[in-house]
């Protein structure tokens, strides 16, 4: 399964959770009981998640994601505005709750890549930031154990080349030629 997260595709697996007469919710990829939370931090999390009746098999995730947004509806009050609640009741028909949810989707992906872009140019503000800030830690704390090492190992090449220097402008001795001495004969 295909997921788009934030511009980026990744390949995803999907969770399937099993609902039980008694409310229960079993996640079958981790083998255990969860709760709604749990389940709203995976879809928060960019798993696909599927939720099933454990009895009949039929997919009630739709019922399941409602519920999850119920319940976060009553801690906060304001979780989604009471005219879009009203215009979902009102648009009982097939035709306009597919708009609204068109439009509702739309307005989301449009939501991230705005987000999307924003932490990207975010990121890039701070490591213009950070770059300057790094260079004067470097410089107050002056050179690392290897940067001396290296140093000295520079300092040691000049000393070595200004010798070869210096003996390459001394003039050399004269060496004075003997003559070849002639052979009596």
């Amino acid at each position: 399964m295909l997921h788009r997260n934030r511009g980026n595709t990744v390949e995803t697996a999907r969770v399937v959770i099993k609902k039980y007469g008694n409310r229960r919710l079993y996640d079958t990829s981790t083998s255990r009981y969860v709760n709604l939370d749990e389940i709203a931090a995976l879809v928060r999390n960019g798993t696909d998640v599927k939720v099933v009746d454990a009895k009949t098999g039929e997919d009630i995730t739709q019922v399941t994601l409602t519920q999850i947004i119920v319940e976060n509806a009553k801690d906060q009050p304001s979780a989604l505005p009471v005219e879009l609640l009203r215009q979902l009741i009102v648009t009982s028909d097939h035709v306009g709750r597919e708009f609204i949810m068109w439009y509702l989707k739309s307005a989301f992906d449009a939501y991230h890549k705005v987000q999307g872009a924003v932490e990207s140019r975010f990121s890039g503000v701070q490591s213009a930031v950070r770059l300057p800030l790094d260079t004067l830690k470097k410089f107050v704390q002056g050179p690392s154990p290897a940067q001396k090492a290296s140093e000295s190992e520079v300092e040691e090449l000049r000393r070595r080349l200004a010798e070869l220097e210096s003996r390459l402008n001394t003039p050399a001795p004269k060496v004075r030629r003997r003559k070849p001495r002639k052979n009596p004969a």
